[in-house]
């Protein structure tokens, strides 16, 4: 995942504010990480580089 794609991502639940934690770099790629979403305390992960934003109950 780009770290541009961060300021464009919002929470699918409650289009709340994203917070990135990230595990693992690779050159300018985020190859594994968390998205966490304050407002709702949903946490979206980050796998080799693609960001699963499907919400918990799908």
């Amino acid at each position: 995942m780009k770290r541009e794609l961060h300021d464009i991502l919002c929470c699918p639940v409650c289009k709340g504010k994203l917070e990135l934690q990230v595990t693992e770099v690779d050159k300018q790629e985020i190859v594994s990480g968390l998205l966490i979403c304050h407002s709702c305390v949903a946490r979206y992960p980050i796998e080799d580089g693609i960001p699963n934003l499907l919400p918990h109950n799908m």
